[in-house]
Order: C-alpha cells, then structure tokens, then sequence
C-alpha cells in the first residue's frame, strides 16, 4: 500500500477543546506521520502522511474530533510527502 500526503484544516470549536492531543494519540494509533497546530483564525491545521487507508481513517475521525470539539466543516488538500519521523503538535 503507497503513502500519500495530505492537509487537512478544521473548523468549528476546535481549540480548547484537546483536539491537538486527541489528534496526536490518533495519528500514533494509525502509524500516521506529521503535525497539528491551532491557527490564529480559531481553526486546526494537520499536515499528515502515510498509507492511503490509515490517513482516510485518520481523515474521517478528523472530521468528527473528540468529544467535546464541534467539527463545522474540514477542507482537504493533497500534498507531496514531507517525509516526516513522527507526529507531533505545534
């Protein structure tokens, strides 16, 4: 199976709400590589890498967050791989 890249940015109420952290335990879980940061705007911003069906899995709990986070909408984006060692939280 072949690795892929990806952005994903999330809206809604996603800061202060432990999404950076759930992402990062979610990311180890799947052998996903890359970072997440809050964005000034009050958005989340991942880039995130590996195999095509762990990132969808990743992508698709994305979309939701953990359980006190109100995902409003996520905008996806494509990327060529960075070649990250592993994944953290900015």
């Amino acid at each position: 199976m072949q690795n892929k890249g990806i952005i994903i940015q999330v809206y809604g109420k996603v800061q202060g709400v432990g999404f950076r952290y759930y992402t990062e335990k979610k990311a180890l879980e799947l052998d996903i590589k890359g970072f997440v940061k809050n964005r000034p705007d009050g958005s989340v911003y991942i880039e995130a890498e590996g195999k095509t069906e762990n990132l969808e899995l990743f992508t698709q709990w994305c979309e939701q967050g953990p359980d006190w986070a109100r995902v409003l909408k996520t905008e996806k984006q494509n990327i060529p791989l960075q070649g990250f060692s592993g994944f953290e939280i900015r």
